[in-house]
């Protein structure tokens, strides 16, 4: 089932998640709803918070970067990435290691805005998946760009929040108008401020 996504300046979006046990009611239907709601809106990751769960899990499907790399252009940051589909269960970032690279991204409940944000190109990441393994798992490149910006979310962190005051300043009124819903989009969403009706 394809689920709504969650508009920036929802609160839910700012709110640290929980984590849960393998007791969660309707996980496995919750983790497949995910992954048909993040495809639909061609994403590379989505988080529990994002479709209004303040939970902690996010998924991910880096595929689509290795679909841009070809083999006369390879890219090492790229690596990995054909098969790199994986569930995050209450994950923890162990360590971050390396230099500080821009990239320039997106979110889906941020859309139609795109910013270059620094990151760490290398993490140590431990979690569980869907079928509760646990897993500790050393990430390098887009594969732990795009986990550094899934995890963000289950601490109640945004893109947004990794751009200087003066750059954010200059988006504010178009992060304004998304929460209204004053945004042009090819998938469900859910706005927390609803337009009034005269």
């Amino acid at each position: 089932m394809i689920l709504p996504i969650v508009a920036y300046g929802d609160p839910v979006l700012k709110r640290e998640a929980e984590e849960i046990d393998e007791n969660y009611e309707g996980l496995q239907e919750l983790i497949s709803n995910m992954f048909e709601t993040m495809y639909q809106a061609s994403g590379v990751g989505l988080a529990a918070p994002q479709i209004g769960r303040s939970i902690r899990l996010f998924i991910v499907d880096a595929s689509p970067f290795a679909d841009d790399v070809d083999d006369e252009n390879p890219d090492p940051k790229a690596e990995g990435l054909k098969d790199f589909k994986k569930v995050f269960i209450n994950p923890i970032i162990e360590e971050e290691d390396g230099e500080d690279w821009a990239f320039q991204e997106g979110c889906l409940s941020i859309p139609t805005i795109r910013e270059d944000v620094y990151r760490k190109e290398k993490i140590t990441i431990s979690y569980y998946d869907e079928n509760w393994d646990f897993h500790e798992d050393v990430l390098e490149g887009y594969a732990a760009r795009v986990v550094q910006h899934e995890y963000d979310h289950v601490d109640g962190i945004l893109f947004t929040d990794h751009l200087s005051p003066l750059k954010k300043r200059l988006l504010n009124k178009k992060l304004n108008n998304i929460s209204k819903g004053n945004v042009d989009v090819a998938y469900r969403m859910k706005f927390p401020v609803k337009k009034r009706s005269k």
